[in-house]
């Protein structure tokens, strides 16, 4: 079976969580491909040769500190990276056995024919408090960087974050980890439901 996932959403909305659970629910592949932006921003030098990733690359143990996710910001608005890693992405999608995918751009632009897309979101408040949780430091500064990577990774002229129209939206603002990820499996067994019908 060739059934594909795509979750989007900002940064500490809880996206990588669910899809987590997700793929372990129907034992679907997951690929994190915000870490493929990680590894591009992390090596440093020139961002497109950087694409060109290893495995090494993605086992970094630095891809989720605060200063990974600004480099994988800034080096996703780089048309030439955005191509460069599209394909890998693509491929990773359709493999047999199904496929969850979780970033910014799935439902738009790696994944438009994703058999379900969810686009999961929290105020930028409480992605902050949870970034923070994660990470330390100063928690003004950590609300401040999530609010200037939402705009960047908003506004940015290639593959921007936005919701995928037919996306389910789902706000975990006030919703427990258990309760978002319910909404998303049921949400994908009602699919699957209505593929096998």
């Amino acid at each position: 079976m060739i059934f594909t996932v795509a979750i989007d959403g900002p940064a500490a909305a809880g996206k990588g969580t669910i899809a987590r659970a997700v793929a372990a629910e129907f034992g679907f592949a997951h690929l994190d491909t915000g870490l493929l932006y990680r590894a591009v921003g992390a090596k440093g030098g020139d961002p497109v040769a950087a694409a060109k990733l290893t495995p090494e690359d993605l086992a970094r143990g630095d891809l989720r500190s605060l200063a990974a996710g600004e480099a994988a910001s800034r080096v996703a608005a780089i048309p030439e990276v955005r191509a460069a890693l599209t394909r890998f992405q693509q491929d990773f999608a359709r493999q047999e056995g199904g496929a969850v995918l979780d970033g910014r751009d799935i439902g738009t632009v790696i994944c438009p024919e994703a058999e379900v897309k969810l686009f999961v979101t929290a105020s930028a408040q409480v992605r902050a408090h949870r970034r923070w949780l994660e990470v330390g430091g100063d928690e003004a500064e950590v609300l401040a960087q999530v609010i200037e990577r939402d705009r960047r990774d908003s506004e940015r002229g290639v593959a921007p974050m936005v919701a995928a129209p037919d996306a389910l939206l789902l706000d975990t603002s006030e919703l427990s980890i258990p309760q978002a990820i319910e909404m998303a499996v049921e949400a994908i067994r009602q699919r699957i439901g209505q593929g096998r019908a």
